[in-house]
């Protein structure tokens, strides 16, 4: 025999092993098939329809929550970047306020009253304007009680009356709401 044949044999002798054991595989896969077959019934093509149906309805409904829930965030961030807009402007004015209070008490001292009127209207004016917009002064006055969740303390000094003790003496800024909103807490003199 040459070495040819018997290398056919070997390959002939592999190729047989490789065959029975697929034949043996596919056996048990077939008897596994029929058995999972046996187990799960055939849904019909109505069943199947309808449960593709409820999906796609499931899908459709959590879609359009999704976008009605973004409509309203969207809208609500374009009414708040309004306010902020408008609250910046509105802050960066503040200090121009307090120089037309500043103004109007030192013209007062002199007795220019032509221009103490001309300076009253357009403080005026500023003012009307700013309210328009939804500033209001936050009102204190001294002897008022403190509290921090509206004031800011600037200094403690003795207080002159025991009335006085832990309540307002003096206020140095103004302070001012936007809308519901402090925008700048009025900054005042505390007695201890």
């Amino acid at each position: 025999m040459s070495k040819k044949s018997k290398v056919e044999e070997m390959d002939e002798v592999m190729e047989e092993q490789t065959s029975m054991e697929e034949a043996e595989l596919q056996e048990e896969n077939g008897q596994e098939g029929k058995q999972v077959a046996e187990e799960t019934p055939q849904k019909s093509v109505e069943e199947t329809l309808r449960e593709e149906l409820a999906t796609e309805k499931d899908k459709f409904l959590r879609l359009f929550a999704e976008f009605e829930n973004f409509k309203k965030r969207t809208g609500r961030e374009r009414m708040e970047l309004f306010r902020t807009a408008g609250q910046e402007v509105i802050v960066s004015l503040l200090p121009i306020l307090d120089d037309f209070d500043r103004a109007l008490k030192e013209i007062a001292k002199t007795e220019e009253k032509e221009l103490l009127k001309g300076v009253e209207l357009i403080s005026t004016k500023f003012k009307e304007t700013l309210k328009g917009k939804g500033l209001e002064e936050i009102v204190i006055q001294a002897g008022d009680a403190f509290d921090a969740e509206i004031h800011e303390a600037v200094t403690q000094i003795p207080a002159p009356d025991k009335k006085l003790k832990g309540k307002i003496i003096d206020v140095i800024e103004k302070g001012f709401t936007l809308g519901d909103k402090i925008i700048r807490h009025p900054k005042v003199v505390v007695g201890n």
